[in-house]
């Protein structure tokens, strides 16, 4: 009796790794023809030089998730690497928002094109507990899309909701506060 089976255990590993191969090769071809598919989409505006260096209104460190197209969050935008999660901090500033991404080009929303916000449990990918993302929609040149950001922290996500909420209404935006010390009673 022959209890030598390594060329079926050889077979095997081969068929697996080709498999996994294909399933590689597969999805770096959707990959290239979904960005071939959205090459009509504009980069979005770099950061200004004057916002790097302004007070936000409101800031919080967290994850870029996606942006996505309209509303729907499974079709997520591959050009420009707006379909890359990344840590990023957004900012809120008087003239737009921020997005400084790490491994990631950064991305201003000027306050013109701001559509409205707010929290939801998810989009392409990434799912949490109730309002727990939030989302940003905006017009990138002709083209609506969303952003979704995840604070790492749950106390961060009002006040970026409000004063995102702030500029999509064109209210004039209130100065951020340098000190939350209270004057003493005189």
């Amino acid at each position: 009796m022959n209890d030598d089976f390594s060329a079926e255990y050889t077979l095997i590993g081969f068929l697996t790794g080709l498999g996994l191969v294909v399933v590689v090769v597969l999805m770096w071809w959707g990959w290239r023809n979904r960005k071939r598919r959205q090459q009509d989409i504009p980069a979005p505006a770099p950061v200004p030089a004057e916002v790097l260096e302004s007070e936000p209104l409101a800031g919080a460190e967290g994850m870029y998730v996606t942006t996505v197209r309209g509303q729907d969050y499974l079709d997520r935008v591959a050009v420009h690497d707006l379909g890359l999660r990344t840590n990023a901090r957004l900012e809120v500033h008087p003239s737009g928002v921020a997005v400084l991404r790490e491994g990631g080009a950064n991305l201003f929303i000027p306050q013109a094109d701001l559509r409205h916000v707010r929290l939801d449990s998810g989009m392409s990918g990434k799912f949490v507990e109730k309002g727990g993302l939030l989302v940003v929609s905006w017009t990138l040149g002709t083209h609506e899309v969303s952003t979704g950001f995840r604070t790492r922290a749950a106390d961060d996500r009002d006040p970026l909701l409000t004063a995102i909420q702030s500029l999509v209404e064109g209210e004039p935006p209130a100065t951020p506060t340098t000190s939350s010390v209270a004057a003493p009673d005189a």
